[in-house]
């Protein structure tokens, strides 16, 4: 199938719920800088809570499988709504994959990789870089606060917000951006990319007057246009 950054984004829409503004934003921005790039990701994980933490820690200690995590319930980002984790979505649209030497834009690079120097530049700290326990899909933006400041209720200041914020966008002034016009009206701005323009489908058919339905099970958009 044809993925469309609409597609990719709505992938990742429920993980983003409950993420600190300024880092869902940035999240957001990483999913279409890496498809820019051509490599569509999704977000694995968001918030979690202090339960879901308690259970994640659980594994390969109380419970059956592999120790995934050294983190308790309220000591890890995650909990606090500032972390997330990222796979690579494969073309079917449906699958993912953790493979961090795969070259699914065929450019010679990795691009678990490209997606980490894309993640870094808006801000990001990379689990990767971990000397002990090292994180591969794991990304977050803690504003130099602990788990411990965050369990006693400190958040990031405004300034440091504000700081982060000006980041991102200096990012995103740095995306080949592309203006669409449809019966003269401009409708939200599209992507350019190697020379093609992506347009959110939604927009469009909204401009033309036309119906736009999306079938999960097939995988398939389809706009209709009314007749006069």
């Amino acid at each position: 199938m044809t993925l469309t950054l609409e597609y990719v984004m709505s992938k990742s829409a429920k993980r983003l719920e409950g993420l600190l503004p300024v880092v869902r934003t940035a999240t957001e921005r990483l999913i279409q800088r890496s498809f820019a790039a051509g490599i569509p990701i999704v977000i694995t994980q968001g918030l979690r809570t202090i339960t879901e933490q308690n259970e994640l820690y659980a594994q390969g200690r109380t419970k059956p499988g592999q120790v995934v995590t050294n983190a308790k319930g309220g000591y890890s980002f995650h909990n606090f709504g500032v972390a997330v984790d990222f796979a690579l979505l494969l073309p079917d649209g449906r699958s993912v994959s953790w493979d961090t030497s795969r070259d699914g834009n065929a450019d010679r690079k990795a691009d678990w990789m490209q997606v980490v120097e894309i993640g870094k530049a808006l801000g990001f700290e990379w689990g990767g870089d971990w000397k002990s326990f090292k994180d591969m899909p794991h990304f977050e933006m803690t504003f130099g606060l602990s788990t411990a400041q965050y369990r006693a209720g400190k958040r990031p200041s405004q300034a440091q917000i504000q700081t982060a914020m000006k980041r991102i966008g200096e990012d995103d002034e740095q995306m080949d951006k592309a203006k669409t016009i449809v019966n003269d009206k401009r409708i939200a701005d599209s992507l350019l990319v190697d020379g093609t323009v992506y347009v959110p489908l939604r927009s469009v058919g909204d401009a033309l007057g036309a119906a736009v339905s999306w079938d999960n099970k097939t995988k398939t958009a389809t706009l209709t246009i009314k007749s006069n």
